[in-house]
């Protein structure tokens, strides 16, 4: 049987640029007419469309199931050989990167805006990940921005809508069509990772004094919290909340976050849960947080590591190396050194840590923007990481009969054999571009003239110094591919060791996001008490001397940030 294939002629769209994360733009921006499909076609035209295998799936926002169907009609018409999608057109980032490495597919085309809101007045993105998993490199990216600017037509073929609810084989035109259940492959994958039975058998003997609580923040996690808590460890339904996926994540922000996770910081604080967990919208960032024991991202990665013995699959294949973008603080550096292991230090963008991990360099890595994973699949794993806390828990727990050890006990234990990088972050979200440009301006004329070097600063409130060492902009040449990043983030270093970062974001749909990076090491010699002060605490006076040295407030014209992490 033959199909027609339509050409639709079209015009450039400016901007259709994908970032490290795809192409994110608000939902009406999507939805004017040819605009979505040039940015299809010219995927398509970028890859070897003809014979291949395309993993569709996303997060569920608005706006999703009627993509699906734009790229079955173009795809088909480009020559798609089969399509995997996720059932209902979900599929979280993580699960859709293990779809693709196990059923060996060309790559995968993710319905994805991350953490921002979705809805019809919100968040909307598609992004490409390639045949290894992980999101395309710039050489691919950058072939699909060359192709929207010069688009003239893209092809379709009009076919009956695949029903996307049903599990099963379709056809779209001349192309097979398997609508996969969304969760089903992905909890095979932990149950070779991690020691299910060894963390049941600790959730069950704590019933009554570890309950847990994840909250899915509306977003795509919510059914992969609901295979593990419930289906397989036994916990009853208290165990989650938020975990319907809904298109706009139920009017909320759905980014694990201690400002955007308040309901679920609200309920453990209030019932005294010594374990909670959240994930974003499109599952591949995490929060840990217990009763008065919140995780910072940059601690996790690196308890993770440190603990990594505990964990089947690390202790089967061990620990290849360590590595952590730029901006997350240094205490995965310090498990790397203790442990002997090679550390890498590579640009935001999970793409970086990807090359190194098909390298075979590469085990277990983190960003500060809560997201940790590793080299079990090309994107970071936001429920990777709640299991892989539960099974370290559970593991400490089998070796202490007579005390429960939970995160506060963990945290504790790895600073007084590391030391702690006290460590924040302070996000200021669409804001002026202009303003935020000229703050970047402004760094890179002191970083030019040297102005800054050995200058002293003194904070406002304690009367503490810091003295600048040395102020640069973050470059990284991959040691695989010897491709070269420049421009990644700028460091301002002091005498202490402590050190400030600042960046432009590019995960933001409209305005401009900077995010401004505070890290102070204090040694295991301060002793517990001072070791265990809030972030807020150890960080006031360098975080007073950061934005007084980079004129923050008075470039963005705002006074508080949006969020503090």
């Amino acid at each position: 049987m033959s199909f027609n294939v339509k050409e639709i002629e079209t015009k450039p769209f400016d901007g259709q640029k994908p970032g490290t994360s795809g192409l994110r733009k608000r939902v009406k921006v999507f939805q004017q007419t040819h605009y979505t499909e040039n940015f299809i076609q010219s995927i398509f035209d970028s890859i070897k469309a003809e014979g291949s295998t395309i993993v569709i799936g996303g997060d569920g926002r608005y706006f999703s199931p009627e993509t699906v169907q734009t790229i079955l009609k173009i795809g088909s018409a480009n020559g798609v050989e089969k399509f995997i999608v996720g059932k209902d057109s979900i599929l979280s980032t993580p699960a859709a990167s293990n779809i693709i490495r196990k059923y060996k597919a060309t790559g995968g085309i993710l319905l994805t805006a991350s953490h921002n809101p979705g809805g019809p007045d919100a968040d909307f993105g598609i992004k490409y990940n390639v045949s290894n998993g992980g999101p395309a490199p710039e050489n691919i990216t950058d072939q699909i921005y060359e192709k929207t600017k010069t688009i003239k037509s893209y092809k379709v073929i009009e076919d009956a809508p695949v029903d996307l609810s049903k599990v099963g084989d379709f056809t779209y035109g001349p192309s097979k069509v398997q609508i996969i259940d969304s969760v089903e492959d992905y909890v095979i994958l932990l149950e070779e990772i991690f020691d299910f039975p060894l963390i049941k058998s600790f959730l069950d003997a704590h019933a009554d004094d570890f309950p847990i609580l994840f909250d899915g923040l509306h977003g795509v996690t919510g059914p992969y919290a609901r295979a593990l808590l419930i289906e397989r460890f036994g916990l009853p339904e208290t165990a989650i909340q938020n975990c319907v996926p809904s298109p706009n994540f139920g009017g909320g922000h759905p980014d694990p976050n201690l400002t955007y996770a308040h309901t679920l910081v609200e309920t453990i604080e209030e019932k005294n849960i010594p374990f909670g967990a959240a994930s974003d919208g499109d599952g591949d960032r995490n929060m840990v947080y217990g009763k008065q024991a919140f995780v910072t991202p940059s601690d996790s990665v690196a308890i993770i590591a440190h603990w990594a013995d505990t964990i089947p699959y690390f202790k089967k294949g061990g620990v290849k190396g360590l590595a952590r973008s730029m901006p997350t603080s240094k205490a995965i550096d310090l498990v790397a050194e203790k442990k002997g292991l090679e550390c890498f230090e590579v640009p935001t963008g999970w793409k970086f840590f990807g090359n190194l991990m098909d390298a075979g360099r590469l085990s277990i890595c983190g960003e500060e923007s809560f997201g940790t994973g590793s080299d079990h699949i090309r994107e970071k794993d936001g429920i990777w990481a709640v299991i892989a806390w539960l099974n370290i828990i559970a593991a400490v727990n089998k070796d202490s009969p007579n005390k429960l050890i939970g995160i506060n006990d963990l945290l504790k234990e790895f600073y007084s054999i590391y030391g702690r990088s006290f460590f924040s972050r302070y996000d200021y979200e669409e804001v002026s571009s202009e303003g935020a440009n000229a703050l970047v301006d402004n760094i890179n004329e002191a970083l030019k003239t040297g102005s800054l070097k050995d200058t002293v600063h003194t904070s406002a409130s304690t009367g503490t110094q810091f003295t600048v060492s040395d102020i640069y902009n973050f470059e990284y040449t991959d040691p695989i591919d010897h491709s070269v990043s420049k421009n990644q983030g700028q460091v301002i270093t002091f005498s202490d060791g402590s050190r400030v970062v600042f960046r432009l974001s590019g995960t933001g749909s409209q305005g401009a996001t900077v995010r401004m990076y505070v890290e102070r090491y204090v040694g295991p010699e301060a002793g517990p008490e001072k070791l265990m002060e809030p972030a807020a605490v150890g960080l006031k006076s360098l975080i007073e001397v950061a934005l007084d040295i980079s004129k923050l407030k008075e470039y963005l014209g705002v006074d508080e940030p949006t969020v503090i992490t």
